[in-house]
């Protein structure tokens, strides 16, 4: 009789949906192999060394009041570090610090007093957060779904806050300038946000897949190892074996191989560069935000605010890009060099590493909470999952990986 360790059963891609798959699979005492065609585990959770630079494969941030990551995550061992509850945003005229003081009382006056919106503006925020703070996470994605900017207009905000606090601040989360995004991802994103705190890992946004990865034991995870084909009786690697199985999560985008797939997924894209610059003093956890409406820099933040520095002489910095743009990389660097002068006053940056994230999130019109059935049940043997099949956060790749693993029980019970 075959035992749940005799099971064949392929998770492919080690990202943060297929690591959280392999950990419920193990659970119940089944021993997945992860195929994941890079070198590296994390997918879009990922840290690279760089001349001792600890560099996020695009700037993000853990927000701590995501369920799943409480569910999964030792925050401890990870050693978050908390991020500044608000963010310094830059006009033409001045640099402004707006923030919660509800969480820090240092922000009450800078928030109060600064120029971006009216008083009435920042009552409104406020009203917002104590509104969705109190909302269940279910009700938020029940609601009625508009755009982001659609809902903010709809609350009353002015054209002035929308355009010099939430487009430069959500642009940077939703990687898209316009807020076109769903109001309900929205409405999440800031719950999360008013409940808790946007922090970083102390080693990097890479940990948390290091950290998940490490919480498995019968699980095998062959790296540099791609899928070329997938039916539904065999796996064809591009080295050409053929793997059978009983069953396959996909956790990965499958357009590439999957026999008969028929979505194109849209994904947002954006540059992030980093930079070295010398250390004046160091720096507050905050973001800074471009509220210029040309420059291609949308934020910038110093990882070594939360982080260690490899040179007692200067801090990293982080440069993202979410506007559309045609320059090659060599152009991009001088182009930001020059941006980072003239708005946000940084001289002598050098250029360390540019990332271009062709697939950054899921470009999502409609979003829920759960995620998509009908998206994840492809065939009898074959579940897809990801923040695709849900929203684009961490949270919703963990809870489409959980729930890919509960599927493949129920199959595998059933069977």
């Amino acid at each position: 009789m075959k035992t749940n360790q005799d099971k064949n059963i392929y998770i492919i891609g080690a990202g943060v949906s297929g690591l959280i798959a392999a950990q419920n699979l193990e659970q119940k005492g089944y021993a997945p192999t992860i195929l994941e065609a890079t070198g590296n585990i994390g997918g879009r959770v990922r840290t690279e060394i760089i001349d001792g630079w600890a560099l996020d494969v695009g700037f993000q941030v853990l927000l701590d009041a995501y369920p799943m990551s409480k569910k999964y995550l030792n925050y401890a061992a990870l050693d978050l570090q908390i991020l500044t509850p608000g963010a310094r945003i830059y006009t033409k005229n001045n640099s402004y610090v707006i923030g919660d003081p509800l969480r820090d009382s240092s922000l009450l006056l800078p928030t109060l007093f600064s120029s971006v919106g009216s008083i009435l503006d920042k009552l409104k925020i406020f009203q917002l957060n104590l509104r969705l703070k109190h909302l269940p996470i279910a009700t938020l994605f029940n609601g009625k779904e508009t755009t982001t900017l659609a809902y903010l207009q709809h609350l009353g905000f002015s054209d002035k806050i929308i355009n010099q606090f939430f487009k430069p601040f959500f642009s940077g989360i939703f990687l898209e300038r316009e807020l076109h995004t769903s109001s309900r991802m929205f409405e999440f994103i800031y719950k999360m946000f008013a409940e808790g705190f946007a922090t970083l890992p102390k080693a990097g946004i890479g940990a948390i897949a290091t950290q998940l990865a490490g919480e498995l034991k019968t699980t095998q995870i062959q790296l540099n190892n791609e899928v070329r084909k997938l039916t539904t009786d065999f796996i064809t690697m591009a080295s050409g074996d053929q793997y059978p199985y009983d069953m396959c999560i996909v956790a990965t985008d499958p357009s590439s191989f999957l026999e008969g797939y028929p979505v194109k997924h849209r994904w947002k894209a954006c540059d992030t560069l980093y930079f070295s610059v010398p250390d004046t003093e160091t720096p507050p956890p905050i973001i800074h935000l471009s509220a210029f409406p040309d420059t291609l820099i949308n934020n910038i933040f110093y990882p070594t605010s939360v982080q260690d520095s490899p040179d007692p002489h200067h801090q990293l910095l982080s440069v993202t890009i979410v506007r559309k743009h045609s320059f090659s990389s060599e152009v991009l660097v001088i182009q930001v060099i020059g941006e980072l002068e003239k708005y946000f006053s940084i001289k002598k940056a050098k250029f360390i590493k540019h990332y271009t994230l062709a697939a950054a999130l899921p470009d999502l019109r409609s979003v829920s909470y759960e995620p998509n059935l009908e998206l994840m049940a492809y065939a009898d043997k074959i579940l897809l999952c990801g923040d695709h099949t849900a929203n684009g956060s961490l949270n919703a790749a963990m809870l489409s990986g959980e729930r890919a693993a509960e599927h493949t029980l129920n199959y595998l019970g059933n069977h």
